[in-house]
């Protein structure tokens, strides 16, 4: 079994706390990986401070430069990569894989927008003081950000923090989930290589408790956090001072009408809903169909879920595998057994076996019920019929989250009253809210979240507005 040391201080180092990370499908241990404790973190956040100053040195064209390095060092060690993701979250190859190549343009985006990113000429003159001056602004880098990512994304969802973060000049400490942190360790190989300031990025496992000691330290300017609605919060509390962004959870639904092409969005619906086990914040949990199409609609969706095949992450053809652990599929399979209790039917699924849980369909169900009033990250998905579009926009707003959400339609009015009415971060026409390119922007409303993130949407959230007015 290999022995894993962590990235901080600019180099790989051992420490005196371990954790096993654990395949979920085979449960062997994949690794020990050392942790760091407050004097690593202490250590840490000290040379991050140096580090920042350093980053805050260097041209546009370095650190350009560098970001397309991390990017061809994905891009050359793609299968480790890809073999990592799949055994320490229990990914699909498939997903995998393109997880890996989301990394890669992300980095190769974000070398971009280092070079684009500037300022904007103010026109002091437009009142009589400020004749004979000119105005403009600059974004300045804020310094050490401190990023904490989930299981669910272990390369891209740390890509998006760490890109953004060194594009715009700063400095990065990243906490990865307990669960998948080998990827992210990976990563940090990759960044070595790049010249960049070698303490600019550094990856510290930790225990969650030990985070809160980064609230109060003024060397710390911002938070960027993805995980659950209720520890974010918490969070965004506990530090009032510090920039923070939240990218959380959600209930994403889709919406398709008596217009939408039925094929088409009964096949990007079974992908938005299980892909991954559904363990995905944008991940389909509720779909509402018009009643006209309602059971042609219902019966094609559950026998494509059906047909999805379960296995080892590392086939090429399994489509669904274990959940990240046992304790998710039990609660996956407690809510689904509450919601059938008070009336809910499954059209398929509802059963787990160890750490897997079929792909499950309900229907009949109520607003009150969990599979329907929270996140379920799961392969759990809810179908309702409604009659009148307003309807179903009114269903899909009643959730407390607001992440993305989908429309089939080919009804531009439709299209155009969703975009005006639904009360989400951003809305999908024609596609499934799971639908995410790396450089849009993406961030929620409601519970899903606070800022944005997106390579050029998170430099600006990274980095303040300088003015200067000369004359």
């Amino acid at each position: 079994m290999q022995e894993k040391e962590i990235l901080f201080g600019g180099r790989w180092r051992k420490t005196s706390r371990r954790i096993a990370v654990v395949n979920p499908y085979s449960m062997q241990t994949l690794a020990e990986v050392c942790t760091a404790g407050s004097g690593e973190l202490e250590e840490a956040i000290s040379s991050a401070s140096e580090a920042a100053k350093k980053m805050k040195k260097l041209s546009r064209f370095q650190i350009s430069q560098a970001l397309r390095l991390i990017a061809d060092g994905i891009e050359r060690r793609r299968s480790e990569f890809i073999r990592s993701i799949a055994e320490e979250a229990a990914k699909p190859v498939v997903y995998a894989r393109a997880e890996v190549e989301r990394a890669i343009a992300t980095f190769r985006w974000a070398s971009g927008e280092a070079e684009r990113f500037v300022g904007e000429i103010v026109p002091v003159d437009t009142q009589p003081v400020g004749k004979g001056k000119i105005g403009w602004t600059q974004r300045v880098p804020r310094g050490v950000i401190f990023g904490i990512t989930p299981f669910n994304f272990p390369l891209n969802l740390v890509a998006h923090k760490v890109a953004p973060a060194l594009a715009s000049g700063n400095a990065i400490i990243i906490k990865p989930s307990s669960k998948t942190p080998l990827t992210a360790l990976l990563l940090g190989e990759v960044f070595l290589e790049s010249g960049l300031p070698e303490s600019a990025l550094q990856v510290l496992p930790m225990e969650s408790k030990l985070v809160s000691a980064i609230f109060d330290d003024e060397r710390i300017k911002m938070i960027s956090f993805t995980g659950s609605a209720e520890v974010g919060w918490k969070l965004k509390a506990q530090a009032p001072k510090k920039q923070v962004t939240l990218e959380l959870g959600g209930n994403a639904p889709v919406i398709i009408d008596e217009t939408a092409d039925v094929d088409k969005s009964v096949e990007r619906s079974v992908f938005g809903a299980f892909s991954y086990s559904g363990q995905v914040c944008i991940s389909v949990q509720q779909i509402f169909v018009h009643s006209s199409i309602f059971d042609i609609w219902t019966e094609k969706f559950v026998s494509q879920a059906k047909a999805l095949k379960r296995g080892d992450p590392l086939d090429e053809e399994t489509r669904i595998s274990s959940m990240i652990d046992e304790e998710a599929a039990k609660k996956t399979e407690k809510w689904v057994g509450e919601a059938v209790e008070n009336g809910a039917k499954i059209l398929c699924g509802g059963t787990r076996e160890g750490n897997f849980y079929a792909p499950t369909v309900l229907t009949n169900t109520s607003p009150e019920m969990k599979v329907v009033s929270e996140e379920v990250f799961a392969p759990v998905v809810v179908v309702e019929q409604f009659s009148e579009f307003e309807e179903s926009v009114e269903m899909a707003n009643r959730t407390k989250y607001g992440l993305q959400v989908g429309v089939f339609t080919q009804d531009f009015a439709r299209m155009r009253y969703a975009f005006d009415n639904l009360e989400y971060g951003g809305v999908i026409i024609n596609d499934v809210p799971t639908f995410r390119v790396d450089n849009m922007p993406y961030g929620g409303v409601k519970d899903s979240g606070f800022g944005r993130e997106g390579l050029r949407y998170a430099m600006e959230e990274m980095t303040e507005i300088r003015l200067i007015v000369a004359g």
